[in-house]
């Protein structure tokens, strides 16, 4: 990963207008019905419960943000053919092992509002489901016969595992810094985010330095992505998370939130949050405390102002790439970003 510099300066502030989010799927949504419909051909496994979770992940899918970053980018860099599909399809089942994966490690009973393969299917057969789903993306990638993408492949889950395992090193750990938290971040979340912006350019057969600069504009996406995740799991409800409000801390997760309140708040207030850590919930300590805490110190504003500050590094990664529809398309995208509320 590159090393991002919060205080570069960047040329283009704002995205370009667009009037809605539904106009930035507009462009791919054909697309993105194709690569729905890759993503069913390829959850089907001769074993039956296998089928049996993959359709019922895919049921409960998200916005399908990752494939459509994919697409986008691809267009941008002059590739429309099937292999974008494909891979749309490849970064979604990968995205979605990982998803798997998280429950077991978190025990999380819910995701997306509904329950969560562990809690139905338990831990045994679910984590053989995550695998199942690691190694039929790299199949469909594989019959690419595509160093280049395979390579990125390769790269991104290394990165991602390795990010998994460097959290479960630092749960509970209340002096984790900013600098170590937003490597989490990098790893669990943006550079998949990253990957789907390259792979566009790698599909459009463009120069290593655009490769470079899309994987850039993804890379500070997730970050930004990442953020605002946090912000919504202090502020948001369990039904538009679709999961309980403040689950990162409920399972040992210091976040930034409150990597700023730690510095600004008193002892008293500091043993609270390590109270909630060591007994994983708010037992002794309620939510309502923390959250107070946290709009008496105004750490969202902070937390905010530094996904806007990816945002723009973002943005000025794109900028260099070239004009067209779609990458009006992927700067409404960070707009929507930052902006969203779930």
């Amino acid at each position: 990963m590159p090393r991002l510099k919060t205080n570069e300066v960047v040329s283009r502030e704002q995205a370009a207008p667009m009037t809605a989010v539904t106009e930035i799927f507009d462009l791919v949504r054909s697309d993105l019905a194709r690569v729905e419909e890759e993503i069913g051909r390829q959850s089907v496994s001769s074993v039956e419960a296998i089928t049996e979770i993959g359709r019922y992940l895919q049921v409960g899918g998200g916005k399908r943000l990752r494939p459509a970053l994919l697409l986008l980018a691809s267009k941008l860099c002059g590739y429309e053919g099937p292999a974008a599909i494909r891979l749309g399809a490849v970064v979604e089942l990968l995205h979605t092992a990982t998803l798997i994966h998280d429950d077991i490690i978190d025990e999380a009973e819910l995701r997306r509002g509904r329950p969560s393969t562990n809690s139905r299917w338990g831990n045994h057969m679910s984590v053989l489901a995550g695998d199942w789903l690691y190694m039929q993306a790299f199949t469909i990638a594989l019959a690419e016969r595509n160093f280049k993408i395979l390579d990125v492949l390769i790269g991104l889950t290394q990165v991602m595992v390795e990010g998994e395992l460097l959290q479960l090193t630092r749960l509970r750990q209340i002096d984790l810094s900013e600098d170590d938290y937003l490597e989490l971040c990098y790893r669990k979340t943006a550079c998949l985010f990253a990957a789907c912006t390259r792979l566009g350019a790698v599909l459009g057969r463009q120069s290593e330095e655009v490769e470079l600069k899309l994987a850039s504009f993804g890379a500070n996406l997730g970050l930004a992505f990442q953020l605002v995740d946090d912000l919504l799991d202090f502020t948001s409800s369990e039904e538009k998370l679709g999961k309980p409000t403040a689950s990162d801390l409920r399972e040992g997760k210091i976040t930034l939130p409150l990597i700023y309140l730690l510095p600004r708040s008193l002892p008293e207030e500091r043993k609270k949050i390590a109270k909630v850590l060591e007994e994983g919930g708010f037992h002794s300590v309620s939510l309502e405390e923390i959250q107070q805490m946290i709009q008496r110190y105004d750490t969202l504003t902070t937390v905010r102002d530094k996904a806007r500050e990816f945002i723009k590094l973002a943005l000025g990664s794109l900028g260099h790439v070239g004009d067209s529809p779609y990458q009006d398309a992927l700067q409404a995208i960070a707009e929507f970003i930052l902006e969203r509320q779930h």
